[in-house]
């Protein structure tokens, strides 16, 4: 039973647009104005009633600097604050979080989108993200990184390449269900293991697909979301960190970021055991081994588990701890920043029992996670409940 009270910060509504691996027809303005119409429309208020905007955007990606400049006009923002942040959708809701805490905002909307078909060489844009002093003068391909960190995760936690691509089966299937998934497919392990090598042991079919999309999310008080909402998902708990930016520095087959995130999210909600207190999970399969990685890092099995909750099928929707029902990346498609609001989204569409064919039966809870992928160690999490 949710107690409220002035310091919970609901979700009220949601909008987003198909995911799509290309939009040639549509513009990313075009499709954050949709993302927010149908997120007002979702809340039940008008885009003058929402007081503070927090869009997600990374120049580098955008091709523009300044990139805040470019996302009032399509989201009823204008002359209003704007408070845009370099980094996934979950930081967005964290920034949202924290302003309604000030108790100066009743409404705040979040917004993120991918336009990734736009880019030429993305790889060239996250090799830029590298420590500039000590690793970018190696040129390192983002893949190659990605390749190592899964070799020394498979190494530690004695997790194959078919543990892997049980992942991909999973998710690849589960999104067949996802209306807004453009990479449903049913495949089995030796699909995957049989795709061409990326960076040994990391396949093409073990690494999401970039996709084009935008999605919006309206935070609201406590006291607004009852006036509004008769089923609001309440944001219990949220958490964020950072590891070590440098190749050197960092645990290569550990996920910290996700570890301090989870812990921070959890102690907000009062929980002790997630793996009781959460019924589903939404978290970054950006490369089928960080879904295990993730899964481990967030407590809900001992380190090196995963792969056996995969196995036995306790992570399949209908399992007892059903991850990535929508598909996940693999399924939908990285969307750069807007990847983690993706994720939010969905767990509100479930939480809510409006996920149709992917529906988890009786979802009271739900974890969603991010990651901002390599070369970076940062990541968020939050936990939703009704």
């Amino acid at each position: 039973m949710i107690k409220i009270n002035s310091q919970k910060v609901a979700i009220i509504g949601v909008g987003y647009t198909p995911s799509t691996p290309l939009s040639p027809s549509r513009s990313y303005k075009e499709m954050v104005f949709d993302a927010a119409v149908r997120a007002y429309s979702d809340a039940g208020i008008e885009s003058s009633q929402i007081q503070s905007f927090v869009p997600c955007s990374e120049d580098f990606l955008e091709g523009t600097s300044i990139f805040d400049e470019y996302t009032p006009d399509q989201l009823g923002a204008a002359l209003k604050p704007v408070h845009t942040i370099s980094a996934d959708g979950i930081f967005g809701c964290a920034a949202a979080y924290m302003q309604i805490l000030t108790g100066r905002f009743d409404f705040i909307a979040v917004e993120a989108h991918s336009k990734a078909s736009n880019i030429i060489d993305i790889e060239e844009i996250d090799s830029l993200a590298l420590d500039p002093v000590y690793n970018r003068p190696l040129e390192l391909n983002p893949h190659f990184i990605l390749g190592l960190e899964m070799a020394r995760f498979c190494h530690e936690t004695k997790t194959s390449p078919d543990d892997c691509a049980r992942v991909v089966v999973k998710n690849r299937k589960n999104a067949l269900d996802n209306p807004i998934a453009p990479f449903g497919s049913n495949m089995d392990i030796k699909d995957v293991t049989r795709s061409p090598v990326i960076s040994e042991p990391l396949r093409e079919l073990d690494l999401a697909r970039h996709s084009d999309g935008a999605c919006v999310v309206v935070l609201a008080s406590a006291n607004a979301a009852k006036k509004l909402k008769k089923n609001p998902v309440w944001i219990t708990g949220i958490g964020w960190a950072s590891d070590a930016p440098s190749l050197e520095t960092r645990e290569w087959g550990r996920s910290l970021y996700t570890e301090i995130a989870g812990k921070m999210a959890f102690n907000m909600a009062g929980i002790k055991n997630p793996r009781k207190a959460i019924d589903f999970l939404e978290i970054d399969d950006t490369a089928s081994y960080k879904e295990l990685q993730h899964l481990e890092a967030l407590g809900m099995c001992k380190r090196g588990e995963a792969k056996t909750l995969l196995k036995r099928g306790e992570t399949q929707r209908d399992g007892n701890l059903p991850v990535n029902p929508s598909g996940g990346s693999l399924g939908m498609g990285h969307l750069l920043e807007a990847t983690g609001l993706y994720r939010v989204a969905e767990a509100c569409e479930q939480l809510r029992g409006f996920a149709g064919r992917r529906q988890v039966k009786g979802a009271k809870s739900g974890l969603v996670m991010s990651w901002r992928g390599i070369p970076a160690t940062s990541g968020a999490v939050a936990v939703l409940e009704i």
